[in-house]
């Protein structure tokens, strides 16, 4: 199945989409000529990817009947300094809060995702070095 986007110019450097009836502005910083009137596009590869994931592991975890108080994910990125700068590595980092939560149950969960349902990871991981981590109630579990 194929997919396409079209970006309309909304003047200086902003464009604008529709998509899944949501319109979407992307912008530049003013010191590039934009006015700042929504997120830069390289960003939102982040974004992707954490909504991805984020939705997987959701999905997965009430499958599994685990109940969450509290789910976030975080997605940070280092970049080159040459031109084209790109991403070259993104972390993610899974934050579950709740009471006696299963680790067993949400590794499996953030591995599934990682490794067999999430497309924007899949991508990535041939594009950069992708890691992650998880977290539940604030400690970092192995």
């Amino acid at each position: 199945m194929k997919k396409s986007v079209k970006l309309s110019h909304k003047g200086k450097m902003a464009f604008e989409t529709e998509m899944d009836g949501h319109k979407i502005v992307i912008d530049a910083d003013q010191k590039v000529g934009g006015e700042g009137k929504g997120p830069k596009p390289k960003p939102l590869m982040l974004l992707s990817l954490a909504g991805c994931t984020g939705m997987d592991v959701i999905s997965i975890l009430r499958k599994m009947r685990v109940d969450l108080d509290d789910f976030n994910v975080e997605v940070g990125a280092d970049e080159t300094d040459e031109h084209p700068v790109h991403y070259n590595k993104m972390h993610v980092i899974y934050s579950f809060e709740g009471k006696d939560l299963p680790h067993d149950k949400i590794k499996k969960a953030v591995s599934l995702s990682e490794e067999r349902y999430c497309g924007v990871s899949a991508i990535y991981r041939k594009a950069m070095d992708l890691t992650s981590e998880i977290r539940i109630n604030g400690k970092k579990i192995d």
